[in-house]
């Protein structure tokens, strides 16, 4: 059986409700307004977050209307977060499609991106349950937060993968800790219980930005983004950090400060890719990646409560380390 398959046996039916609310909540029928948020709708993807929070919330109680406007309210804050991230990076494309600012324009993509945002906020207050409410906006918070690091880390001439982390937990983790946490608060799980499915989350999220972040060693069409397109854009991952910091290649150096510096040839950024690939930066970023399911493992086998969860939430941790794109 496919992967997705499994993971989303538990919750069938809720994840097809959540998908009506979800594709309600970006209906409109006025012109460009009605355009853009079509747009939007038909790159949605796997949706690996709300499933996250359906799964979550099925395993400590059961999924309920608080979890479902809760996962609409998430789901919409990530979208109108990745809008505003493709203006800040000037991106041309979001899972192989072409971005909002693309298609239309800048302002455009801005405006749309704070009409989605308030319509997170409007399904959030839905549920009338305020430690939800605190917990997307601090979400809204740390996405921002990271952002911001990650632009006042291109300035940093240190290659720290402490930093690399830190962005990391403000931004991809934080939104898996979220889920985890959004799931159980709609189902009145103790405090306990919320902690250790917010660890769970935690290490769940550094897991997919890890395997993000190994996709651009590596030029696929599926992926959507050519060989190199962090380096481009003034980043450096875990992959290549382990490789400065393991070899100590001075000229390998000054090419990676030349991307902190957005000063850097296409030519420079093959050469940082292939250096890193011949030192071991895949490897060592895999190896991280196993670590991190260990953990979330034990997880899984204290928390489950029942076989078919723990199938579909180990399904979901594999689907995350071994997918293409």
């Amino acid at each position: 059986m496919e992967r997705l398959s499994i993971i989303k046996r538990p919750i069938d039916g809720e994840f097809d409700d959540f998908v009506r609310l979800f594709n309600e909540s970006l209906s409109h029928t006025e012109g460009l307004l009605s355009q853009v948020l079509e747009h939007i709708k038909h790159r949605g993807g796997k949706r690996m977050r709300p499933l996250l929070i359906l799964l979550i919330a099925k395993n400590y109680g059961g999924v309920n209307d608080v979890t479902l406007r809760s996962a609409v309210g998430l789901e919409l804050l990530h979208t109108a977060s990745l809008v505003h991230d493709d203006v800040v990076d000037e991106s041309k494309e979001r899972r192989g499609q072409p971005s909002v600012n693309a298609v239309y324009n800048n302002k455009v993509a801005v405006l749309v991106g704070d009409y989605v945002l308030s319509t997170a906020l409007l399904n959030i207050s839905y549920t009338n349950n305020s430690d939800i409410l605190r917990s997307i906006a601090e979400l809204g918070r740390n996405l921002s937060n990271g952002e911001i690091l990650q632009l006042s880390n291109i300035q940093n001439t240190e290659f720290s993968e402490d930093i690399y982390y830190d962005v990391i937990k403000m931004k991809t983790a934080a939104l898996f800790e979220a889920c985890c946490e959004v799931g159980t608060l709609s189902v009145n799980a103790n405090d306990s219980q919320i902690e250790l499915a917010k660890e769970f989350g935690r290490n769940l999220g550094i897991i997919f930005q890890i395997r993000d972040d190994i996709f651009d060693y590596y030029d696929s069409k599926e992926i959507g983004k050519p060989t190199g397109n962090d380096m481009a854009e003034g980043k450096l991952t875990l992959p290549v950090l382990y490789a400065l910091n393991s070899t100590h290649d001075s000229e390998m150096e000054e090419i990676a400060r030349k991307v902190k510096r957005n000063d850097v040839t296409r030519y420079e950024i093959a050469r940082l890719v292939d250096f890193t690939k011949n030192n071991g930066g895949i490897e060592y970023a895999e190896r991280k990646m196993l670590e991190l399911r260990q953990k979330c493992m034990e997880f899984i086998d204290s928390e489950s409560v029942s076989e078919e969860i723990r199938t579909s939430l180990t399904a979901y941790i594999d689907y995350v380390i071994q997918r293409n794109k």
